[in-house]
């Protein structure tokens, strides 16, 4: 039936000009990888301890950005923009995991998801690891999984049970996706393919992920990341834990890269490559205690290639961009129509003029509460923090469960701590803004906020980010109604750190902490 319909979509778009100036069989595919968890750790990136030759492949044989930045550092809430183009704050999907429970939230007049648009222009529309038998680890389904996952994978459907993460917060319909994967569309059909990749996520949380991970890439590279040889940001003290676990990461790089190679290989195969726009990205930087859910570096920079038809070979693009980009980028170069409230800018476009900045802004993250924004210019981050009373590192049971953050508990407890981690990492309190000149600071450890050489600087960038959270109409913190919705569904976990920090969230609040 999906085939049939699919295929209706795609005579109908072509009989009613929605592509007025390229047929559509001569379309190109439109292909994205969407990697979890995960830095510019690449080769081309000038990562030096492991070797990407997929990733680099297509830096070479495309444009390379390396000015690439999320609107939000989490999965859901970067997803949420990605898809639809739009700053994730504007369209109301901004806290993590939000709408899950009782209420809903819905898109905005005007605005759609990406797949819908490309299935009204006749594409086939797909999402899962692009590589048919594998799932999106790259293993064979159900292997390596417990008895009972594995029993899962197996009772899965062809389609449903294969179908790649989407994690959006607003109501959506999931027949924007037509299959897992672009190999039942019609003949001619171009079609609009997401392999979507977990990446850092693939070493787990504790030591005996890591591990598990290490013997993987023995087994498929000859030869693990040797812990030893790791650099660490320097806020992060060489413990064993982090560095078998940010070696760990590594792997999960170059498995991430091997698997690109495995669909770069099929696309030749079949005879695609020519003909399909490729853009590679992760959706936000490394999980960890910098990282992931902040708005430094090491959690907003990402990755971000686009090779294809007409895209000029070895070039390299300093200007700032941003991952909502993606969704205009790719419906130009379809020859669809790019929505008039698209937040997204077609950065390929020959009349396209660069930013003079990018925004990224962190909310709630599970049970969680937080408030944090951010414009970014081409020489300063700029950072306001709308909840300074509260610690860097909040309680957060995603976060505390991994074997890194209680290493550092550990150590801030014993006191062994040095003080650059002391200070960005478990000061009881946060300066309510912060500015680095990023380019010569690149892990964002001295802040300029309080210097009277960079007042003007400061009063810029402070000017710049209230008039974009005004003019996006920034919808701002969560209502209790919706955070007590959501952690419903959060409390059927049935953990009681969960419960502990969700009351520790209430308190704050009443406390106006």
């Amino acid at each position: 039936m999906k085939f049939c319909i699919s295929f209706l979509a795609f005579v109908l778009a072509c009989a009613s000009g929605l592509t007025p100036s390229v047929h559509a069989a001569d379309r190109p595919n439109i292909l994205w990888f969407v990697v979890d968890d995960m830095s510019a750790n690449f080769s081309s990136y000038g990562e030096t301890l492991i070797k990407t030759p997929n990733v680099d492949r297509l830096a070479k044989e495309g444009v390379k950005f390396t000015q690439a930045y999320v609107t939000a550092p989490v999965c859901s809430t970067c997803r949420s923009a990605m898809i639809t183009g739009m700053y994730q704050t504007t369209i109301g999907s901004h806290h993590h995991r939000s709408g899950r429970g009782e209420l809903k939230i819905h898109l905005p007049d005007g605005v759609e998801p990406v797949p819908a648009l490309f299935q009204k222009g006749g594409y086939y529309t797909c999402i899962g690891s692009g590589l048919p038998g594998l799932d999106l680890r790259g293993l064979p389904y159900g292997e390596g999984l417990g008895k009972k996952a594995a029993k899962k994978a197996a009772k899965a459907g062809k389609t449903q049970g294969k179908l790649g993460k989407t994690d959006y917060n607003f109501e959506w319909d999931p027949k924007i996706y037509d299959s897992h994967d672009w190999a039942d569309r019609a003949k001619g059909q171009p079609f609009f393919m997401q392999v979507q990749l977990p990446g850092g996520k693939l070493r787990g949380g504790d030591s005996k992920g890591a591990k598990a991970l290490a013997e993987r890439a023995r087994a498929e590279f000859g030869a693990e990341t040797d812990p030893a040889k790791v650099t660490l940001p320097p806020y992060y003290p060489r413990d064993p834990v982090l560095l078998e676990d940010w070696a760990a990461y590594l792997d999960a790089v170059k498995l991430t890269d091997k698997h690109v190679g495995k669909v770069l290989a099929r696309l030749e195969e079949e005879g695609l490559m020519d003909n399909t726009l490729i853009i590679f990205m992760t959706d936000h930087g490394i999980s960890h205690a910098r990282g992931k859910q902040f708005l430094y570096d090491e959690g907003a920079h990402i990755p971000f290639v686009v090779r294809g038809p007409g895209i000029t070979a070895g070039k390299v693009r300093e200007d700032l961009i941003m991952q909502i980009d993606m969704a205009p980028l790719s419906l130009a170069a379809a020859g669809l129509s790019v929505p008039a409230a698209m937040q997204g800018k077609d950065i390929l476009a020959k009349d396209y003029q660069p930013r003079e900045a990018v925004y990224s802004a962190r909310d709630r993250c599970d049970e969680t509460v937080e408030h944090i924004r951010s414009v970014r210019t081409d020489r300063f981050l700029y950072i306001r923090n709308f909840l300074p009373n509260r610690p860097h590192l909040q309680p957060n049971a995603y976060k505390d469960g991994k074997d890194i953050i209680s290493a550092l508990r550990a150590a801030h407890e014993a006191g062994t701590l040095p003080s650059v981690s002391e200070d960005l990492l478990f000061s009881p309190k946060r300066a309510a803004e912060e500015l680095y000149e990023y380019v010569n600071d690149r892990w964002q450890v001295t802040n300029l906020a309080a210097n009277p050489d960079y007042k003007d600087t400061l009063e810029k960038h402070r000017s710049m980010l209230e008039r974009w959270i005004v003019e996006t109409k920034d919808a701002g913190p969560e209502s209790e109604a919706m955070y007590d919705s959501d952690m419903v569904e959060y409390r059927k976990k049935g953990n009681p750190v969960i419960e502990a920090n969700i009351a520790l969230m209430k308190k704050w609040a009443k406390e106006g902490k």
